[in-house]
This record gives structure tokens, C-alpha cells and sequence, in this order.
């Protein structure tokens, strides 16, 4: 397992935020679930928070930084658990019929592809979760191909749709709810991805990956159907 030179933090008086080398990367992320996954939740420990290059650990009472710290550098020495141990390859179904995806048409004629070519480079890989954000159950990919990264639309949609699919930059993602946005629309998923009757209402977590799968209108609206009475499973493969 690799060893990063790590910072530690004070976060109030019963949080630490333990930082990583600040850039985008898989092995740094692999890491931060390594670490996180050594971590026994309910013996002290809250919740723990990723991001790109971080990890924020809440505890239940007011610590002692100086102790604890210590504690978290023997861990972080001492962690063994391979970081995609447990962890899962999604597969998402996606509509990229022009009815939801809008700005698909736009997006070939600007990189000079076909609207077929789009697809086949949007579905060909598999995505790794970096965090959640934004919103709740809004994933953070990445792995997105170079040749259909597009910039932001320069005036934001007021209203996106739910499970609605798009480019933002060199990133990709679902919008899990209703919301403005100003990301350029590939289709829509007729999954949920955020279900806040569960006792895990987002079926991902950083670390697992995304594998986007095309699907015809029909097929949209039989899993939307499915969805909607609570029995469709999506389908994912263990790594």
C-alpha cells in the first residue's frame, strides 16, 4: 500500500481533518478508503467524510487532539485492508435518447463525432467515486475521456431533471434531484439515486465505480416503473 505524507488537523473540538497531497488522483483516493475502511465506526468515531484529497473523522465527544493523532498516524502505519476491498462496479442504465438528452446533438457536431461515437466514449468506462456532494447522492467520477470533455454551458439551466446525465469540464455525473444546473445534458438514468427512507439511502460510496450502460426509451420506461415500486435492483459486479 502506498504511504503518503499526511496532515492533521484540528476541526472544532471533536473532528480531525487528516489531508493527503492536494491533487486529483486515484492512488490517492484508493488510500483514503484504505484508511477509512481500517477505521471501527460506533467505537468512538461518528462519522468520517471523504473528499478528493481528505478525510474529516467525527467523533461522539471531545477529544484530545495531541492523543488522538497519534492514534490515527499508528493506524494510517499500521493499515493492510486493500482499498477496493468490498467495493462495487455499478452499472447504471442511461437513456441517450435526444428526448433527455439535450445537449448530446450539440456535443457531437462540437468535437466532430457522431452522436453514436459520444455514447460509445461515455459508456466505455468504468468511473471511479471519488466522493459524494453538491447534493445528496451526487457522485463525484472520475475516468471521463478526454475527447468529450466540454466546458459548462455559459447560461445554467433553471430547471435539470432528476437522473439526468452530464459533462461538466473533464467530469461527469447524475444530477440525483431536480435542481439548476449548467452542466451539458447526455441522457437520463431512471435510477435513484437517493432515497432517504433507507438505512443507506445512496447505494454507492467513494471508492466503488460507475459503469454507464445505454438503454432504449422502452427499457427507461420499464425500469422507471420498477424503480417507482421499489423493485428494481440494480446490477453490480464485486471488485
Amino acid at each position: 500500500m502506498n504511504q503518503y505524507e499526511l496532515t492533521y488537523k484540528p476541526f472544532g473540538t471533536s473532528a480531525i481533518l487528516v489531508e493527503w497531497p492536494s491533487k486529483i488522483d486515484e492512488n490517492i483516493i484508493q488510500d483514503i478508503v484504505a484508511f477509512e475502511n481500517s477505521m471501527e465506526k460506533g467505537k468512538g468515531i461518528l462519522d468520517t467524510v471523504i473528499a478528493y484529497n481528505s478525510l474529516t473523522i467525527r467523533y461522539d465527544h471531545k477529544i484530545d487532539y495531541k492523543s488522538e493523532v497519534a492514534k490515527l498516524k499508528e493506524q494510517y502505519k499500521a493499515k493492510n485492508k486493500p482499498a477496493e476491498q468490498n467495493s462495487k462496479c455499478w452499472q447504471i442504465p442511461v437513456c441517450y435518447d435526444t428526448e433527455f438528452g439535450l445537449d448530446l446533438t450539440e456535443i457531437a457536431e462540437t468535437k466532430k463525432l457522431s452522436v453514436e461515437k459520444v455514447i460509445e466514449l461515455h459508456t466505455n468506462p468504468s468511473y471511479l467515486i471519488y466522493f459524494l456532494g453538491f447534493q445528496p447522492g451526487f457522485l463525484y467520477l472520475g475516468g471521463l475521456d478526454d475527447q468529450i470533455h466540454t466546458p459548462r454551458r455559459a447560461s445554467p439551466r433553471l430547471r435539470v431533471a432528476k437522473g439526468s446525465v452530464g459533462i461538466g469540464g473533464a467530469q461527469t455525473g447524475v444530477y440525483p434531484q431536480q435542481t439548476s444546473g449548467g452542466w451539458n445534458i447526455l441522457g437520463k438514468s431512471p435510477i435513484n439515486f437517493f432515497d432517504i427512507t433507507k438505512e443507506q439511502p445512496c447505494f454507492a460510496k467513494a471508492g466503488d465505480r460507475i459503469q454507464f450502460v445505454s438503454i432504449d426509451r422502452e427499457t427507461f420506461h420499464e425500469i422507471a416503473a420498477e424503480e417507482e415500486k421499489g423493485n428494481y435492483e440494480l446490477k453490480f459486479q464485486s471488485l
